[in-house]
């Protein structure tokens, strides 16, 4: 693993801490090794399927974008009146058909690509949160410098792939927000980056800086992808103007697509999981099929959020057995339709506590376990995604270090077995100084970003630091420790100068 902040305290921290020109390729490229926990029986979820397809024929959809409407019949769907428009079964898994088994995300940087299908997973941070918050300035509206330290930090760790919007840049206006939001990540890091679907005009400026970033021709770009969006369904059964333009624009551009609704259980969905599931389901293929209308062979990703709600108070809650489940039966379903999967690592928790920790780890385990590609807002989601954690985000990075570790393979020979350490400690006695454990030291088990392993003493000496606290230290000085990863200077200059083009212009209508 390589990270940017600096070393502290001992050789394990060193190890974690200190730039290398070396790093972890099983850090970067995540395969999962583990068959994927099945919810249902293969008879339950061919019965989802077939709900969610009497779901598009008989109630369709409200398709409120007209470009969108127009191309769904003139491909073969019948427009029902009221903007609703019902999809014919077969037709749509032709359409289905269509998609990409697998789809390769292609970094700024060296070895910076990521694959999704398969066994192959990528892991991106939070995204879309107004807020930003850490121990010392406390929870505020966030600010393009707040997004900036989250991208140096985001830099800096080998188990985030792809970066995603993190929190909004209050501070600048909403029609000029995409120009600053879009060139920070491009300059401070050479990850993945993400676009938002806030229109058309915005979009084809955020493709055109990441095109003039990469250096490609308009030709090249669009058979290459380089970036992602998420298109949200409007639960229940509903696709707004913004997103259906969202799916067009990417699909024609040959960018990654991730269809995900917003499916809670008794709320924007049936409070009854399997008829949550087969709404998520009809959602995302009416989505996806959309997108191979727009472009045959379009990448796309297969969006899985059902979760249920506190029924007390409606709120959205994460993390929960409910999650969990709907977590592996996303993933059998996006299998059945052979489309990569997105899932979350996703919280209620208002503060880092103990709440975030295990809500955020069963989230996990749902996604993960479940065979998901995609894993969306990773690192520093909290309050439901409406604050972006300065302190959540390396307790987070914890947490994906420990199923990087998790998912690399064990070797079985000789050399592992250890049976000449055992003949050499013989009966009694200790391992602390063999041969074979010297060779091993730094790389045997997995080093601590954050948990402190010391006994109490050793904690008090130093300082008796709680989480929360390693974690600031660890996230500022990563913050302090970035260097700028290489961009060409030309390509700069190009991209500032459409900035300042735009800007001139009136920047993006972000309402068409």
């Amino acid at each position: 693993m390589s990270s940017t902040a600096k070393p502290r305290r001992g050789r394990a921290r060193a190890r974690q801490n200190t730039v290398t020109a070396a790093f972890d390729r099983a850090w970067r490229q995540w395969r999962n090794p583990y068959p994927p926990v099945e919810q249902f029986r293969p008879d339950e979820v061919e019965a989802i399927h077939k709900t969610s397809l009497r779901v598009l024929s008989d109630i369709g959809l409200k398709v409120l974008d007209d470009d969108a409407r127009r191309l769904l019949v003139k491909a073969g769907m019948t427009e029902a009146g009221d903007q609703v428009i019902r999809f014919d079964p077969d037709l749509v898994m032709e359409l289905l058909g269509h998609a990409p088994r697998e789809v390769t995300l292609h970094g700024r940087g060296p070895d910076r690509d990521v694959s999704l299908g398969g066994n192959k997973v990528a892991i991106c941070t939070t995204g879309g949160t107004p807020n930003f918050s850490d121990i010392k300035g406390g929870r505020r509206p966030g600010t393009l410098a707040d997004l900036d330290n989250l991208c140096r930090v985001a830099q800096g760790f080998d188990v985030i792939h792809v970066i995603g919007p993190f929190v909004e840049a209050q501070d600048i206006p909403p029609n000029l927000r995409h120009f600053a939001m879009t060139r920070s990540v491009l300059t401070l890091t050479d990850k993945v980056p993400f676009v938002f679907f806030r229109g058309a005009q915005a979009v084809a400026d955020a493709y055109e800086m990441i095109r003039l970033a990469h250096g490609l021709s308009e030709e090249e770009f669009r058979q290459t992808p380089v970036c992602y969006g998420v298109a949200n369904s409007n639960s229940p059964l509903q696709l707004d103007h913004l997103m259906c333009r969202g799916i067009i624009d990417a699909a024609r551009a040959g960018q990654l697509m991730v269809l995900t609704p917003f499916t809670l259980s008794g709320a924007m969905a049936p409070v009854t999981l399997p008829g949550a599931l087969a709404q998520q389901n009809a959602e995302a293929m009416a989505g996806i099929a959309l997108s191979q209308i727009a472009r045959p062979g379009a990448p796309v990703c297969y969006g899985s959020f059902t979760t249920n709600v506190d029924m007390k108070t409606g709120s959205p809650a994460f993390g929960t057995p409910e999650y969990t489940k709907a977590a592996f039966a996303s993933g059998q379903l996006a299998r059945f339709y052979g489309l990569p999967l997105r899932s979350s690592g996703v919280t209620a928790s208002n503060t880092v506590d103990a709440q975030a920790a295990y809500e955020h780890q069963m989230s996990l385990w749902g996604a993960l376990m479940g065979g998901t590609n995609l894993l969306l807002h990773g690192a520093g989601w909290l309050e439901g995604g409406l604050t972006a954690s300065a302190e959540k985000f390396i307790v987070d990075v914890e947490q994906l270090q420990m199923f990087a570790e998790l998912f690399k393979p064990v070797e079985v020979n000789e050399a592992t077995l250890g049976f000449d350490a055992m003949q050499e400690v013989g009966h009694g006695g200790h391992f602390f100084g063999t041969q074979h454990t010297l060779e091993r030291f730094e790389t045997a088990f997995y080093s601590p970003l954050v948990s402190d392993w010391s006994n109490y003493e050793n904690w008090a000496e130093r300082g008796a630091e709680d989480t929360q606290t390693r974690a600031h230290r660890i996230f500022f000085e990563t913050v302090e420790a970035h260097e700028p990863p290489p961009l060409a200077p030309e390509r700069l200059e190009e991209i500032d100068d459409f900035i300042a083009r735009r800007t001139a212009d009136g920047g993006a209508d972000i309402d068409r």
